[in-house]
């Protein structure tokens, strides 16, 4: 389901906004106004801003959120959202193109409705723990990976940043996993949750694995959860699924919680 993106120096603005539109099925619907400040612009930058999948035996159904800044002549910046999923018949990716947040918001929802299953997004935005039914549980993960070839390097930089677990991978690992190609994510099938009155918790495992350019595989287990003393969602992260459950286990321990 990846994509190439043009970064900063992929092209000029004008440039990469005429691609974004010539794939986007609703591209019609940005604004004139909009697209002009963009053709406008001085320079532009893609990130991930979010991912989410479901495996299924005939292959992940997902979908990916794309922010692209334009950088316009005044110093302010405009942004505009893609969203990629393959939730056509034949699976072939799809994309969507928004100028505001609350419809792509709306967008995502949609989509989210039709591959069904839990919900893996960045730690930013989301709340103390997620509405009740994005916590049903999903099919188990398959043995063979999906992989995708789509800023992978950089995913890998984001999921080790926003750990906060001191015996978290070190330099050594970030070292390795700058020269990953490609990447594949999938929640593991241990969903951990006690719902029901202002304690429900919330723990949740990802399993990131990587492709280096030298044939090796690096696979990360993020263990997400609210087992803080503030309720605050935390990310770590381990080099082991049996590091990841035990941390889990630690803080659930510690505050007194069945998990």
């Amino acid at each position: 389901m990846g994509h190439s993106r043009s970064g900063a120096g992929g092209g000029t603005p004008a440039e990469h906004l005429e691609g974004l539109l010539a794939r986007a099925q609703n591209g019609f619907e940005i604004d004139e106004a909009v697209l002009g400040q963009a053709r406008d612009a001085l320079m532009h930058q893609s990130e991930l801003r979010s991912c989410r999948q479901c495996n299924e035996p005939a292959g992940p159904l997902g979908y990916s959120t794309y922010r692209h800044i334009f950088l316009l002549p005044d110093g302010s910046s405009l942004l505009l959202w893609e969203l990629e999923h393959n939730t056509g018949p034949d699976r072939a990716p799809l994309f969507e193109l928004y100028a505001d947040e609350e419809a792509l918001a709306l967008a995502e929802r949609r989509v989210h409705e039709r591959i069904g299953g839990a919900r893996w997004d960045e730690l930013e935005g989301l709340p103390l723990w997620l509405p009740e039914q994005l916590l049903q549980s999903v099919a188990p993960v398959g043995t063979s990976r999906a992989y995708v070839s789509d800023n992978s390097a950089d995913h890998a930089r984001r999921v080790l940043r926003r750990a906060e677990n001191p015996d978290r991978p070190g330099a050594d690992t970030e070292q390795l996993l700058a020269t990953a190609f490609a990447h594949d994510i999938a929640l593991a099938p241990k969903p951990r949750r006690r719902s029901g009155g202002p304690d429900a918790t919330w723990c949740r495992f990802y399993e990131h694995a990587f492709l280096l350019a030298g044939g090796d595989e690096i696979v990360l287990w993020e263990l997400e959860h609210n087992l803080t003393a503030d309720g605050r969602l935390v990310c770590e992260v381990y080099l082991d699924e049996v590091s990841a459950e035990l941390a889990a286990d630690r803080h659930a321990r510690a505050l007194g919680v069945d998990l």
